[in-house]
């Protein structure tokens, strides 16, 4: 037991510590972008299941292959508040209240919302190239899923909690997020999968770029530092210590 306790605070104990302070503060005004998107998603499930809403919620919301690029590229930001029709919707909102609220305390509204749209938008560019490929392609698609409408807001829920896991050192849950990701387009090939594995390839760009930054920003810092200081010193470094002594 001592050594799963271990195991855990290693993995998911600066994201708990970095996570808890806003909340023990602010309690739900903490995540306000959150709340919004989990209203957001509700009314829309709600509206596009009434009559008189499904096509408003389609025309505003829902992307396919099949529209042109513009369109596309237009609906994609609502589209991320657009769940599932064959899927609960209580699925959706627990996805968003927990993987968009983790987001929000760690990273702010607007790097959490830029990695959603980032995501979003790599799985519906991946669905436009597949279908040119064709199904013959390792990574074609059926033309029939041109007018399938992606996925909704679960890739982005997908990208963000790896991203999350891979900022924050939990390396093994990241992992284990992928490879589930992998296995379900093993068993069960469809458009959303490869959607999810094509917004998992944009997540890695954005942490090899954020990765290359943060080793940029390093060796700039030791080359011109005139204080001194050594690196174990620095806000980084003190900010990770000190949120690891919180945590015991």
């Amino acid at each position: 037991m001592n050594h799963l306790a271990r195991w855990a605070r290693a993995e998911w104990g600066l994201l708990y510590v970095t996570v808890r302070e806003p909340l023990l503060k602010r309690h739900w005004r903490a995540a306000p972008m959150t709340l919004a998107a989990v209203c957001l998603t509700a009314v829309l499930q709600f509206v596009q299941n009434q009559p008189w809403g499904f096509g408003v919620v389609q025309a505003a919301g829902a992307v396919r292959a099949e529209d042109p690029l513009w369109l596309a590229l237009l609906r994609t930001p609502l589209s991320l508040y657009v769940p599932a029709l064959d899927l609960p919707v209580w699925g959706a909102l627990a996805q968003i209240l927990l993987v968009f609220g983790i987001a929000e305390l760690c990273l702010g509204w607007w790097r959490t919302l830029v990695i959603a749209y980032a995501a979003t938008l790599a799985g519906t560019l991946y669905a436009r190239l597949g279908i040119r490929l064709g199904p013959h392609s390792p990574l074609g698609l059926p033309a029939s899923d041109a007018q399938v409408v992606d996925t909704g807001p679960s890739a982005a829920v997908v990208c963000l909690a790896v991203y999350l896991c891979w900022h924050y050192g939990a390396h093994v849950t990241a992992a284990a997020v992928t490879v589930a990701m992998i296995a379900e387009v093993l068993v069960k090939e469809n458009l959303a999968g490869k959607e999810h594995l094509a917004a998992l390839a944009g997540v890695v760009v954005l942490c090899a770029a954020a990765q290359w930054r943060r080793r940029h920003r390093r060796s700039t810092v030791r080359a011109g530092s005139g204080s001194g200081l050594p690196p174990s010193q620095s806000w980084t470094a003190r900010r990770g210590r000190d949120q690891r002594r919180s945590w015991r």
